[in-house]
């Protein structure tokens, strides 16, 4: 459980962590200050399409660094690159600080010669994902990018869940509505939730097509299928992967798993398909 007390502790293994940079691994800093882990597959088109890639933590921890397996695996098994995002923490960097580093990654990466800019998407889990769908709508209201999907795992889209009555009576794993009420307020410090989360945003049309995953025992689960609700009643195309059983993380708790490879799968299915069917026709 994350709490005042504990986050130290989670924060020095998070930099422990960081300190080692596969090979295959671009550590950059860009100009806006935003650190980026940037993947390349082992035959990278000379243009092609991208992948931006949001780590979870609760807002609280986490790193870009704790994703490169599964950052190298969306980068070899669709051809694509993908850079992963090293946004800054709240509750030191409330919103909308993150979100903004998330956005200035999006804008390098969309910008790169190497990348289609009409072929971009944007993924992450918990609050990655979180992050992902709010920064799907900043791009739709900034319209300087055009994001082509959101790939939504398990993410933590609402914060009014910190308050709602029985919730932590299912006993959830990993991530529980008192670490969630921590996590939430951290990040928002005086925001407005109206502004800031994207489960309160009261227009959800123009967005890109959606991929939702969440399992049945995840402490988001009903505020996923519910965003996801919105999402198709809005006129975006949503996909729904709900894992029966499935606790929140359990793919980084047992990746092996067939369940959780299974997951995997759809996700990149889902992507190879949205990435491709904007591609450019051969001379």
């Amino acid at each position: 459980m994350i709490t005042p007390s504990s986050l130290p502790v989670f924060r020095v293994a998070s930099r422990l962590m960081d300190r080692r940079t596969p090979s295959d691994v671009d550590v950059l800093t860009l100009a806006a200050g935003v650190r980026v882990r940037l993947h390349q597959p082992p035959n990278a088109p000379q243009t092609g399409p991208a992948l931006l890639w949001i780590h979870g933590g609760g807002y609280l921890i986490g790193s870009a660094a704790q994703d490169d397996v599964i950052c190298r695996r969306f980068a070899r098994e669709l051809n694509v690159s993908v850079a992963a995002v090293d946004y800054r923490l709240a509750p030191e960097h409330p919103y909308p600080i993150p979100l903004e580093d998330c956005y200035a990654a999006l804008s390098w990466l969309a910008g790169l010669p190497s990348v289609d800019p009409t072929r971009v998407a944007i993924g992450g889990a918990s609050a990655g994902g979180g992050l992902g769908a709010a920064l799907a709508l900043l791009a739709r209201d900034r319209v300087e990018i055009d994001v082509t999907a959101q790939l939504l795992v398990y993410p933590m889209l609402d914060d009014r869940s910190t308050t709602r009555e029985g919730l932590d009576d299912h006993h959830h794993r990993l991530w529980t509505q008192k670490s969630n009420g921590y996590g939430w307020s951290s990040y928002l410090g005086d925001a407005d939730p109206n502004v800031a989360v994207p489960a309160r945003n009261s227009d959800l049309s123009g967005l890109p097509p959606a991929w939702i995953g969440v399992g049945t025992n995840d402490l988001f689960h009903d505020e996923d299928l519910a965003y996801a609700e919105r999402l198709t009643g809005a006129g975006v195309p949503c996909e729904v992967e709900v894992v029966p059983g499935a606790f929140h993380g359990f793919d980084g708790v047992v990746p092996k798993a067939p369940v959780s490879r299974a997951f995997f799968a759809t996700q990149v299915d889902w992507l190879r398909r949205n990435l491709t069917q904007h591609e450019p026709a051969e001379a």
